[in-house]
């Protein structure tokens, strides 16, 4: 499948620290792509970067498999985006604004209409800025993005701040955009519950390192169920189960068997009570997205 975006071990230095460190993204045509990771990860970095607002240090960048250093302003005819919280005149109304906005780059004057429509802001295309709530005004921010018809949109944490209706109404705006009008969408946020809501694929980017590339799908399937046993001795009940042929952990205070099938697990209480163990606890237990996530964040490691 065509590749929209694709970078090459792109880096961002500051003195001694890299936001950004041998990042190799891709985002193929048509998908929604959720860039996720913590707060100070590196995600608006990255996107300032694919869009020309800074520079990289090492590393090189295409989009529409063009080399964005010798093809910036035809890419980024091509391209709309939302970074951080959109600006605005509010005094003016959302037509206007969006008005001003329509003369710098250049499109017909009826593509407001159309881009307020899509946005569902028709209504309250003549009120002035100030007296929009936040998710109208992040709506607002969208349809200033839509004015070139791009055919790649780029959006920086779009839900922060909203309450839970706002964020609803972004995410049904963000599908309608990739599937009604086929465009190709790089989302970053830091709420893995918005991105398995939104995206089809996912990288997950932690102290400026692409630890995690893939399907959402693919994801999902790492939090497979397990059961988790309390029991005495636990180290030495690990290694009693190892050498007995059973995949076993230990995390925290428990151990943790990669078996679901209540008879199989019977059996093993039952060698680990022959064994000499005294079993307290047989749970089964499935990882979530989140656990997966908060364990993946803090420790930095690659799946």
């Amino acid at each position: 499948m065509e590749e929209i975006i694709r970078t090459v071990n792109l880096t961002k230095r500051y003195k001694s620290e890299y936001p950004v460190h041998n990042l190799n993204m891709s985002v193929r045509k048509g998908e929604i792509y959720g860039f996720l990771g913590p707060n100070g990860a590196g995600k608006t970095t990255t996107i300032r970067m694919l869009l020309g607002l800074i520079k990289p240090s090492q590393g090189d960048f295409y989009i529409f498999g063009k080399d964005f250093r010798k093809n910036r302003l035809d890419i980024l005819r091509n391209v709309g985006s939302l970074v951080e919280y959109p600006s605005y005149y509010g005094q003016l109304t959302g037509h206007e604004n969006l008005e001003a906005i329509r003369r710098i780059v250049n499109t017909p004057s009826n593509r407001i209409t159309e881009v307020l429509k899509i946005v569902r802001l028709t209504d309250a295309a003549n009120r002035l800025v100030k007296e929009y709530s936040l998710g109208m005004k992040q709506r607002l921010g969208i349809a200033a993005a839509l004015l070139q018809n791009p055919k790649l949109l780029i959006l920086d944490e779009p839900t922060n701040g909203l309450d839970p209706a706002g964020i609803h109404e972004i995410r049904e705006l963000i599908k309608e955009l990739a599937h009604k009008y086929e465009m190709t969408i790089l989302i970053s946020s830091h709420l893995l519950s918005e991105v398995d809501l939104l995206a089809s694929q996912v990288g997950i980017i932690v102290k400026g390192k692409l630890i995690y590339q893939d399907s959402i799908q693919n994801l999902h399937k790492k939090s497979s169920p397990a059961f988790k046993i309390g029991v005495n001795k636990l180290e030495n009940a690990a290694r009693f189960l190892q050498q007995n042929g059973w995949d076993t952990t230990i995390e925290g205070d428990y151990l943790y068997v990669k078996e679901t099938n209540l008879g199989i697990i019977s059996k093993i209480n039952e060698e680990l009570v022959y064994g000499g163990f005294s079993v307290h606890c047989l749970q089964e237990h499935k990882k979530s997205l989140e656990d997966i996530f908060l364990s993946l964040t803090y420790k930095g490691d690659s799946l």
